[in-house]
């Protein structure tokens, strides 16, 4: 990482120094290339030539990268490739481990090859989160506080908590103490990493309410914080001014390791604010019409930067929701430069007051600060859309694909209508004669009916969402409401709450909202990503059969960030992304396909029918309550015990050691095949000779489809592994959770369940082995061909490949045919 200039650095002649209380710092100023260019850059292009002129060595970043990017406005269609290094690399566990697996690894290839292993440590620094191991095992309610007879209202005083956060947590140390134990050994080894232990929060609001720098001082030397992540959502650090994006594991490895990312210079789309939220819009509601909007207009390998006055009715938190979900809309960045209501946040957030000093100071200095009100500093952009506040109204997504955006007053209409459609994004093909199907089951001695719609899952979940204490207020709020209006929801529904931090668990606390929370089901169940990346857990066997029984389109609702199928879990084939508020009216609801409007939640023990509308809490109300309760303190009693761990993390006894001592029998960690074979020689490349095909696939295949992170089929190639080894099924935890061992991963390849092969008849994770005809399990395929020496290719229509940043969605294919990286190919056509 950058260390200040030297004499002969080509850009010393823009170095200048500036005061912040009484202390002398210096930095780049990168407008003294040319005052006319620079003024006309976006924002976030300014941070990438900063990046360039200070790291300029022209090694890894040459004088030609800043001329480039200077020239951004002529060059911005051309395509043309730049270095960028960016300050610091963020991980969260499912992408870390095999990160921290791999660096264990380089050192054993280090030393054989003669090397000093020690020399193998993260040169940018790195923080690696543990968020992505906990699963929703557990979900049960608080008891109900006793009543009078006469009085329906709860005694908010009666804690009766359920204990299905510490049975979470149990089972996550139980299920996943290799892996830690591992990660803690990499803390202890690794030089220039942080590791924040499990049960602390979701990487990206960890990061946004803590990690974040916002700027660096090294040296004396100020610069931008910037960011690469091992997860797609990293670019939600873009609502606090940090340009950073996710990529894959291999990626951020090189960087890791003191290399460049090679990038093309992109266009930059100015996406402009204006107007005001309307009284009942969320912040939820506001991200869904931008990503629908977004994806329309075309981002794809491109950055979006908001600006416009509307931007001022935006928080911090408001801002990182819409900065979260960049990758769904399709844009390598969303970005918001910072501005008076950042340095707020940063206040709020509890960040020193003299860091805060030299952070706004060092960004006005060097044109990268905001005042979204004047328009003079607007800069030129490849292309203006805009969005006026006033006509966001109340939506959901799905039930497939972010993308797809339904207002809440057309839901009924539309869920209907997706029955029907041919299979697709937005069909499940139902013949008419099925439509009316309902199974009726038994749950706690009282029967109920599951039918098309029903809601089975609702979730409180993501960092998208509950890093945003207007949402979650908003939730508590509309629960607290419901509950005084003797409303329930009916107890199959699998309901839980799982927030990014446990500053939220504070502010829910401090305002009253918790019992009603916990009534309703939606009691804290972990901290972590839990059901946005598929950690659900299991459904009740009477819920599944009733589903399997009747072939029925059940439904989760999420707060989360994506909604493909297969992901959230296997039984809910439609899949709704709302706010935290509408995943409370839904749960009580108990289906999807509900007009609001003019169909009541529930009824009051008198009858009396109560409608959203009666519950629903104002947008001035939640934000009374926030400004009351969400305070500094919070943050400061949380954060500065963050990266002590509980008791779990702090009892786990690790081995020192410069190499890492690989056990046989591990299911989780096993040293990996990569550098086995590795030479000072690089060997050639072989030409493709009868190869055979071994998938051939259509659009828009993700990473989910290529490598899952959910649960592991019990009838998989990776399951028969875990038996052989004595793991019983109620032990397999999650594909995401045993990255640390290619065995798995590789048998865990093309492992979804809902993967379109054209090969094969039937959705799933099969394929036809050609010289056989037999239709067999791809992992079982691949190991056919292996064999007998036959080369592979697959054939993957447009977006291969798109979804979460995975560096298994490489890897693994790359594993099913040979352990040397040999004799595998990817053919993209565009059917």
């Amino acid at each position: 990482m950058f260390s200040g200039p030297t004499m002969d650095h080509t850009y010393n002649t823009l170095f200048e120094t500036f005061q912040v209380n009484g202390e002398d710092l210096k930095f780049y100023n990168c407008r003294n290339l040319s005052p006319e260019k620079y003024d006309r850059l976006p924002y976030s292009i300014r941070v990438l030539l900063e990046s360039a002129v200070r790291n300029c060595d022209e090694f890894h970043v040459t004088k030609k990268d800043v001329e480039t990017i200077l020239d951004w406005n002529d060059i911005q269609l051309k395509e043309t490739e730049i270095s960028f290094k960016p300050s610091r690399v963020i991980l969260q566990d499912f992408t870390g481990v095999p990160a921290v697996v791999d660096f264990a690894a380089m050192r054993d290839a280090v030393k054989r090859l003669g090397g000093d292993p020690m020399k193998v440590n993260p040169i940018c620094p790195a923080d690696l989160v543990v968020d992505h191991s906990i699963q929703v095992d557990f979900s049960g309610r608080w008891h109900e506080p006793p009543k009078s007879r006469c009085d329906n209202t709860i005694r908010w005083d009666h804690p009766c908590r359920s204990d299905s956060l510490k049975k979470n947590q149990d089972l996550e140390f139980e299920r996943n103490k290799e892996r830690f134990k591992f990660l803690k050994w990499g803390a202890s080894t690794l030089r220039n990493m942080i590791i924040v232990p499990p049960g602390s929060g979701i990487v990206h609001q960890v990061n946004l309410e803590y990690l974040a720098r916002v700027v660096f001082t090294k040296d004396g030397v100020c610069f931008p914080d910037s960011v690469v992540g091992t997860d797609s959502h990293t670019t939600m650090i873009n609502g606090l001014g940090i340009v950073g994006w996710g990529v894959g594991g291999i990626e951020a490895e090189a960087v890791m390791l003191g290399q460049t990312i090679s990038m093309v210079l992109p266009q930059v789309i100015g996406y402009k604010i204006s107007g005001k939220i309307g009284p009942y819009a969320t912040s939820t509601d506001i991200v869904l019409t931008i990503t629908k909007h977004l994806r329309s207009v075309g981002v794809v390998g491109k950055f979006v930067e908001f600006f416009g006055p509307g931007v001022e009715e935006l928080s911090v938190a408001d801002r990182a929701t819409i900065s979260n979900m960049c990758p769904e809309y399709g844009a390598t960045v969303g970005f918001f430069a910072l501005d008076r209501i950042g340095v707020d946040y940063l206040r709020q957030t509890n960040r020193d007051p003299e860091r805060i000093a030299v952070i706004e100071a060092y960004l006005k200095a060097a044109g990268l600060f905001r005042n979204y009100s004047n328009d003079c500093e607007d800069p030129v952009y490849s292309q203006v859309v805009e969005l006026d506040l006033e006509t966001v109204v109340s939506s959901v997504s799905g039930p497939k694909r972010p993308q797809d955006r339904v207002p809440v007053n057309k839901m009924k209409g539309d869920f209907a209508e997706c029955l029907t459609n041919k299979v697709g994004f937005k069909g499940f093909g139902l013949p008419s004669d099925k439509l009316n199907t309902q199974v009726p089951f038994i749950y706690d001695n009282k029967e109920y009916v599951l039918r098309h719609g029903s809601t089975v899952i609702a979730a409180i979940t993501s960092c998208t969402n509950t890093s945003n204490p207007s949402v979650m207020l908003g939730a508590g709020l509309l629960a607290k409401k419901a509950v005084e209006a003797g409303l329930s929801v009916n107890p199959y529904v699998k309901t839980s709450l799982s927030p990014g931090s446990g500053v939220v668990t504070y502010y829910l606390e401090e305002s009253g909202v918790v019992p009603a929370l916990n009534q309703l089901g939606f009691g804290i169940v972990g901290y972590g990503c839990m059901t946005c990346i598929g950690n659900s857990g299991p459904l009740p066997d009477v819920i599944v059969e009733a589903i399997e029984k009747g072939d029925l389109v059940c439904c989760s609702v999420l707060s989360g960030n994506r909604n493909f199928e297969g992901r959230v879990h296997p039984n809910t084939r439609a899949n709704y992304l709302a706010s935290p508020l509408l995943v409370v009216a839904y749960a009580l609801a108990g289906r999807v396909d509900i007009d609001f409007k003019t169909e009541p939640l529930g009824y009051n023990p008198e009858g009396k029918p109560i409608f959203l509308a009666d519950i629903w809490p104002l947008r001035s109300e939640i934000h009374e309550v926030e400004r009351k309760h969400v305070i500094p303190a919070m943050f400061q009693e949380v954060y500065e015990k963050i990266q002590k761990g509980n008791h779990q993390w702090n009892s786990l006894e690790v081995v020192e050691s410069d190499l890492y001592p690989w056990e046989a029998s591990s299911t989780y960690i096993q040293k990996p095949p990569f550098f086995d074979d590795m030479t000072k020689e690089i060997p050639p490349v072989k030409p493709i000779v009868n190869a055979k095909v071994l998938l051939m696939l259509g659009d828009s295949v993700t990473t989910d489809h290529i490598s899952p992170a959910g649960s592991i089929s019990r009838t998989s190639p990776a399951a028969r592994f875990l038996q052989l080894k004595g793991v019983v099924p109620r032990d397999f935890n999650s594909y995401g959770a045993r990255r640390g061992n290619d065995a798995i991963m590789t048998r865990g390849t093309f492992a979804n369940v809902r993967l379109v092969n054209k090969l094969v008849s039937n959705p799933g994770p099969k394929t036809l082995h050609i010289p056989s005809g037999k239709v067999m399990d791809v992992f079982d395929a691949a190991e056919a061909y292996k064999a007998d020496n036959i080369p592979l290719i697959v054939i993957a229509g447009k977006d291969y490949g798109c979804g979460s940043s995975r560096d298994w969605a490489a890897k693994g294919p790359h594993l099913l045919v040979s352990l040397h990286f040999r004799d595998f190919f990817l053919f993209y056509f565009l059917f």
